[in-house]
């Protein structure tokens, strides 16, 4: 199931407008897509959802074994043609970016940071399963 753009897309407006940018989903820490903007089609997003766990659990067990063991506030990788950003929005969700080559990478983290305050994790998060 892919999420419709329509419903919490504003959310995630002020990335997408950043100079650069060319797609953002919000995941859960599973990789099921929650909310990706218009300009990211459903099968992108669910790719993207999928590869940004993967990457974002890779980051806490790194951050493990030669960090404090706390989850990694931010997984960056720079490849041919752009970037891709992916941080915490909330207890179980991640936001992700992916941009074009030619971005200031501080400006792209900078505006995640911000938008995920704006929006506020409470917003974001993944609710938790009785179980």
């Amino acid at each position: 199931m892919t999420a419709e753009p329509g419903d919490n897309s504003w959310m995630l407006e002020q990335i997408r407008t950043v100079r650069g940018v060319r797609h953002v989903v919000v995941l859960s820490a599973d990789g099921l897509l929650k909310v990706r903007t218009d300009h990211t089609p459903p099968d992108v997003a669910d790719k993207l959802a999928a590869a940004c766990a993967g990457l974002a659990s890779l980051g806490h067990g790194i951050s493990r074994e030669f960090g404090t063991g706390a989850v990694p506030r931010q997984v960056m990788v720079e490849f041919d043609g752009g970037f891709l950003f992916v941080r915490g929005a909330g207890d179980g969700s991640r936001l992700a970016v992916v941009t074009e080559a030619m971005i200031d990478p501080a400006l792209v983290a900078q505006q995640m940071q911000a938008q995920v305050l704006r929006i506020g994790e409470r917003t974001l998060s993944t609710p938790t399963r009785a179980g």
